[in-house]
């Protein structure tokens, strides 16, 4: 059942949530993109905690009505077979609730610059990146999120030794966030004559893409070069000056490139590569923030660090182990996962990351 503080809670919400519908409908927020986008985020994180609590009252009269005829002998069986299917139902409700209020990532809605970086392993490493880059598009492109490739480097025999994508979608972060680290490959390479067993690694980074009010981006620290483009494309993809490379503070220990030639438009490009250094100059920020903390992060699950190794990638063996989870919930099979089933492991690691919150906040009111 729900407490008094968390009834009162929910109807707070539940009033936001209408309040938020009818800004929505208001052709000035229409014609307002920025406002819009974020009050559609705020809708859809309202949406199922209203749902809920909707259920729980109609439950909630649905007993008030049950009660008033356990008085009637011939009602009675029934009254009282609908007052415990109700306070099971609205005891789920609750545990339900309790989850979907846990503080969330303020990052969690927004969408996402991927970046797959070949490691330790040549060009073994080179060709797991492109494997991931396989399994990452067929994992999204199922549950209906765009990607798009802004650039990349291809390496031999057809790998990565650098490739970054834009992944666009509701809940792209919170979609990808546990992919953040280092990826580890154990398996023969195709170059290996003897059939021996090698161990290589990819570097994937999750960032959430920052919006111009996140971070200040002084456009007089940027150098905008332009250049043919490179690598595979469509026709004519040689033959202008579309690609674009922003610089922000060139020659300092500043410095951040970014490289766009994503499409042929160099107008686009040069929109797409000043929002991808906005998003590296937010990480930055937020990566030295996080680094002046001394506060407990137990809550979360690994630190999102680029250097911490998360899963491993056995063929051998056709296993997949997840190194943030433990006992038999850490390995999956192989096959699968590079098939682009990840909703696995992703479900996983959630879980792990609510119970960890969970935790924290209970020995933080103890």
């Amino acid at each position: 059942m729900l407490t008094p503080s968390l009834s009162a809670r929910l109807s707070e919400l539940s009033h936001e949530y209408a309040l938020t519908l009818r800004q929505l409908a208001d052709p000035e927020v229409l014609a307002d993109s920025s406002h819009l986008v974020k009050l559609t985020r705020r809708q859809r994180e309202l949406e199922p905690i209203t749902s809920l609590y909707q259920e729980d009252q109609r439950l909630a009269q649905t007993e008030v009505q049950a009660k008033e005829l356990l008085a009637d002998p011939e009602m009675r069986e029934l009254a009282e077979a609908e007052l415990e299917g109700s306070r099971t139902r609205r005891n789920e409700i609750a545990a339900e609730l309790e989850v979907l209020l846990l503080p969330t990532d303020p990052d969690d809605a927004k969408d996402v610059i991927l970046e797959i970086r070949a490691g330790a392993g040549g060009d073994e490493a080179g060709l797991f990146a492109a494997d991931l880059l396989r399994l990452y598009e067929r994992y999204l492109g199922e549950r209906g999120y765009k990607i798009s490739i802004l650039d990349e480097s291809s390496s031999s025999l057809g790998g990565f030794s650098k490739v970054m994508a834009e992944v666009r979608g509701t809940y792209a972060y919170r979609t990808l966030k546990f992919e953040r680290g280092v990826h580890r490959v154990q398996r023969v390479p195709a170059t290996e004559t003897q059939g021996r067993i090698h161990t290589s690694t990819v570097t994937v980074a999750v960032l959430p893409v920052a919006e111009p009010s996140d971070v200040h981006l002084d456009l007089a620290d940027v150098r905008i070069d332009v250049y043919r483009s490179q690598g595979a494309g469509g026709q004519s993809v040689n033959t202008t000056d579309s690609a674009v490379r922003a610089v922000y503070k060139g020659g300092t220990p500043e410095e951040i490139m970014v490289v766009c030639q994503e499409t042929r438009s160099q107008i686009k490009n040069r929109e797409k590569a000043l929002e991808v250094l906005r998003t590296r100059l937010a990480e930055r920020e937020r990566e030295a923030f996080e680094a002046g903390q001394s506060a407990n992060r137990a809550a979360q699950v690994g630190s999102g660090d680029r250097s911490e190794k998360v899963r491993t990638y056995n063929y051998p063996q056709n296993r997949v182990t997840d190194h943030r989870l433990s006992g038999d919930d850490k390995n999956f099979a192989l096959d699968t996962v590079m098939g682009g089933s990840l909703g696995g492991v992703v479900d996983a690691l959630t879980r792990l990351e609510r119970e960890a919150l969970l935790a924290s906040m209970t020995d933080g009111a103890a």
